[in-house]
């Protein structure tokens, strides 16, 4: 018999996107391998991407830990890249270990991870040492971004911003777009690209079409969320149509 695994989602009040592509691809890893995973959310208050809110969302990070954990989770994954890195180099560290010890506090201890240190354990799980990114914010906090993976060994070798401030209309954005957008990156060198550095931004259609044109594995950070979520559970990290990170060898 299968087992069911409870999966936590702290999620900004207006990320339509977390709750739409990490079930998205644990449904279909339903279809090939026998665990089953529930969804349950907490949601912090943010509405434009701006580095005054990202702060403020991130200090109700820790009620929704506490909310979470009392319908025991399995795990928890922190879904806001850009608030993790906005708050200083390293922080996700900081972050996944203060709302561990929530759930640890709260008598339902869970691991915890954010889609910020997901991505640099991603990038480097593929050996990706250098990158190419797309991301829909204002180019001073895609800024914080690149310092953020560059100090943590990974150089990035191109970026395009969409400066794109109210996070609802990033949500909205078509899946498939960045397998347009990619075209405009210099990927001479690259190791990877990321489809899409923030969890709002749709992306999952548009991995594998990247993967096929380009030659280069492709993440996103809610396929590199996905990966350490499964990772933390123990699972195998194999998703279909989700990229290489996805494919099992990882």
């Amino acid at each position: 018999m299968s087992r069911s695994y409870r999966l936590g989602l702290i999620v900004p009040s207006s990320n339509t996107t977390m709750e739409t592509e990490i079930p998205a691809m644990l449904r279909a890893r339903e279809g090939v391998l026998p665990e089953r995973f529930t969804f349950h959310s907490s949601r912090m208050r943010m509405k434009e991407v701006t580095k005054e809110q990202l702060e403020a969302m991130d200090r109700d990070s820790d009620r929704c830990a506490t909310e979470l954990s009392d319908a025991r989770m399995d795990a928890l994954g922190y879904a806001c890249l850009v608030a993790i890195m906005s708050m200083g180099k390293g922080y996700h560290r900081e972050s996944q270990r203060r709302l561990h010890q929530v759930t640890v506090g709260n008598g339902a201890p869970a691991p915890v991870t954010t889609s910020a240190g997901a991505l640099v354990e991603g990038l480097q799980a593929l050996g990706a040492k250098r990158v190419s990114l797309i991301a829909p914010y204002m180019k001073p906090l895609t800024r914080l971004v690149i310092d953020y993976l560059e100090h943590e060994g990974i150089e990035v070798v191109d970026s395009l911003s969409l400066e794109i401030r109210d996070n609802v209309a990033v949500g909205a954005r078509d899946p498939k777009a960045p397998a347009e957008l990619w075209k405009q990156l210099n990927v001479k060198g690259a190791d990877a690209i990321v489809a899409s550095a923030c969890v709002q931004m749709p992306s999952l259609a548009a991995v594998p079409m990247i993967e096929a044109a380009s030659g280069l594995p492709v993440v996103s950070s809610a396929v590199c969320t996905t990966w350490s979520l499964l990772k933390h559970l123990g699972l195998e990290r194999r998703v279909p149509e989700a990229g290489t990170l996805l494919s099992g060898r990882y």
